[in-house]
């Protein structure tokens, strides 16, 4: 009987690209404060006139928040500060992440960037993205010639 060596992460070594990303991750992880990376959850909605984007940003000053559109992509920035209660005693558990944040997304060309609006109320970000009228859906009637 042979012995075979056990290498659980043999499949990275044939995957230049996936090595990368494991360890991007990881740098990340240890590089965040509280070993962890804050990104707020977010979700997206497409109706037939337009896209809803609401990002989930509680407590974060709208001046911390940068909202952009440049290229085909929307970008929302921002960063949650730790309060002064923080040198205040008694903590039992820490669970929020805080620091600075950034989601990137590609937006299709049917996005009217002239009139896209956002709106920030309770915690969350509400970024509306209108269609082209080129892109909204129309009705054609068929007439039947018989």
């Amino acid at each position: 009987m042979s012995i075979v060596k056990y290498t659980p992460f043999a499949e990275f070594d044939t995957f230049p690209a996936g090595l990368r990303v494991f360890q991007d991750t990881v740098n990340r992880l240890f590089s965040e404060p509280n070993g962890r990376p804050w990104v707020p959850a977010v979700d997206i909605q497409e109706t037939e006139n337009e896209l809803i984007v609401k990002a989930d940003i509680p407590d974060v000053d709208m001046k911390d928040i940068d909202v952009r559109m440049e290229n085909g992509t929307l970008t929302l920035r921002g960063e949650r500060k730790f309060g002064q209660e923080k040198n205040e005693g008694g903590w039992h558990r820490l669970e929020r992440g805080y620091g600075s944040f950034e989601r990137v997304f590609t937006l299709p060309d049917t996005v009217d960037a002239d009139a896209v609006k956002a709106d920030y109320k309770n915690g969350v970000l509400t970024i509306t993205l209108p269609k082209k009228e080129v892109a909204k859906p129309r009705q054609i009637k068929v007439s039947v010639n018989g």
